[in-house]
């Protein structure tokens, strides 16, 4: 092969060069939260950092996130909490790295902020303590948040960021933003890295990226870590995947699995590749909308606090028969509640939950807006009308004068979905769920016509998938090994690999960013 890498044409999986158009000691692959910190902390320490974005924005969807940080009390018991949720998927070794971290994050996050004015506002003055489950360990979890930032303006600072008011994720990323200004940092947007260059004694000696000055083969003398996020975006990684399909996009049209296809080339082993963070939500009528709407979001409630759950859910979920089959409210509805539209009938060859149908009626068309858009995104956004009547008019929503209507619509037993909607209006009079268990205080009858009607889908909010690392962030191969001077952070192969905590991805942003970093700007050069 040639010891320069030409400006156009295929790349191999695995690119060798001897001939570079770059040197850094640290490549950053991915500007949100986990390529911010990685970045900070590799300068810190003394390296020259590139940091690429292949969007036009930094913030991945980070930005879109609540920015709250999960924190712990204490470290034990953070850990104990990890171990029984992730159920045997992750070593302890790295869970052990997460349960430090949370214990210490809100002294580095009021660190971050002190350092450019900005406010914290920790788990004294904000939020219930307690994780989403009651398992081992729960009571010592809170988050901590970025409050006032100098000089922030989210509408001129992200004019293209779409997610809730009370959102202080944007603010998070303000303050990274102004540390890295600070700092010996490259920072290069609609920069793509394309391929790792590999050594031929496997280690990897830089990467491949293609940005406005074209094709550049860039040197890592150190290290390059990965930060690139999960894929959220990549139809074919998620048919390949997952079992149910379709499943769409909440947010991230960036985010399509390039750092996990390019550490497999370089041998890495994949893990949490089944595991997604999401809900169920509604279908753009143009299929060139790239994401899914999530529906309106509802406060988490803890099981064995269910009655304490008060704040009403308009809605009911049906399968494709007009039948009741899920507790549309679980704890955590934007963690877990697409899990119960993954099944597959052998008989049919069909996902008869894939699409569902969501039931509410007049009253609950008048509560509140019933979905949500969020995108870090110039070219597509979409405003939720606060009482869904421009849904109703672009065909997101359907409205129906009467039950039978609403069977022919949806193609169901007029019997069988009357049947559905009188034991649910029935359940709501007892005040009890007997079959699925949803929290009291969030049901209400659906007997007001006009009624709406929307097919909802899974939706994916963030994969948690990707190669495996160890608790050093080291990416590692197929047989347990590492592959020299190649690191992960944030979501890129997260360490949550069977039940999420709300928060744990920010944190987990800020933990792994820091050790990659630390391990990547510690190394020798290579020579």
């Amino acid at each position: 092969m040639s010891t320069r890498i030409e400006a156009a044409g295929e790349l191999p999986a695995r690119v060798r060069s001897k001939s570079f158009d770059e040197e850094f000691d640290v490549v950053v692959v991915g500007y949100g939260y986990a390529g911010g910190i990685a970045a900070i902390e590799a300068a810190d320490a003394g390296a020259s950092v590139l940091l690429i974005e292949k969007m036009p924005d930094g913030g991945g969807i980070s930005i879109l996130s609540g920015g709250s940080v999960r924190c712990a009390d204490n470290a034990e018991d953070a850990f104990r909490y990890l171990k029984a949720t992730n159920a045997g998927t992750t070593p302890d070794d790295v869970l052990r790295v997460l349960a430090d971290g949370m214990a210490t994050a809100q002294d580095y996050v009021k660190k971050l902020a002190d350092a450019v004015g900005a406010t914290v506002i920790g788990h004294t003055l904000y939020s219930k303590k307690g994780a989403n489950y009651p398992f081992p360990g729960w009571q010592v979890f809170y988050h901590t948040k970025i409050g006032e930032v100098p000089g922030y303006d989210g509408a001129n600072d992200y004019p293209q960021i779409q997610t809730r008011p009370s959102a202080a994720g944007p603010q998070l990323f303000k303050v990274l933003q102004l540390h890295i200004a600070k700092r010996n940092v490259d920072v290069r947007y609609e920069t793509a890295a394309q391929r790792l260059v590999v050594g031929d004694d496997g280690a990897i000696h830089g990467v491949v990226i293609d940005g406005k000055g074209g094709r550049k083969t860039v040197k890592a003398r150190r290290a390059v870590i990965l930060a690139c996020g999960g894929f959220e975006a990549n139809e074919e990684m998620k048919r390949t995947f997952w079992q149910g399909k379709p499943v769409l996009t909440a947010a991230g049209r960036g985010n399509t699995g390039d750092g996990i296809r390019m550490a497999q080339a370089a041998g890495a082993a994949l893990w949490h590749m089944w595991h997604f963070h999401g809900t169920y939500g509604f279908k753009h009528p143009d299929p060139d909308y790239p994401y899914g709407l999530r529906p309106k979001r509802l406060p988490d409630w803890k099981p064995g606090l269910k009655n304490e759950m008060d704040v009403k859910m308009a809605w009911i979920v049906v399968d494709s028969a007009g039948k009741r089959f899920m507790n549309e409210l679980p704890p955590y509805a934007q963690d877990t509640s697409h899990r119960p539209m993954d099944q597959f009938n052998p008989e049919t060859m069909s996902y008869p939950r894939i699409p569902s149908w969501m039931i509410c009626d007049e009253d609950g068309r008048r509560m509140y807006p019933l979905g949500d858009g969020r995108s870090n995104d110039r070219v597509y956004t979409y405003d939720w009308s606060e009482d869904n009547l421009k849904e109703i008019q672009n065909g997101i929503l359907t409205q129906v004068g009467s039950i039978r209507e609403m069977a022919e619509a949806m193609d169901v037993d007029e019997a069988v979905l009357e049947n559905t909607i009188e034991r649910w209006n029935d359940a709501v009079e007892a005040g009890d769920d007997d079959q699925f268990g949803r929290p009291p205080g969030s049901m209400m009858p659906i007997r007001k016509p006009p009624y709406i009607i929307a097919r909802v889908y899974p939706i994916c909010s963030n994969t948690q998938g990707g190669p495996v690392h160890d608790a050093r962030q080291r990416i590692l191969d197929a047989f347990g090994q590492p592959i020299p001077r190649l690191y992960a952070a944030g979501e890129l192969g997260s360490s949550f690999g069977h039940l999420y905590i709300s928060g744990g991805n920010v944190v987990e942003c800020l933990v792994t960013g820091r050790v990659a970093a630390r391990e990547a700007a510690g190394l020798q050069p290579w020579r």
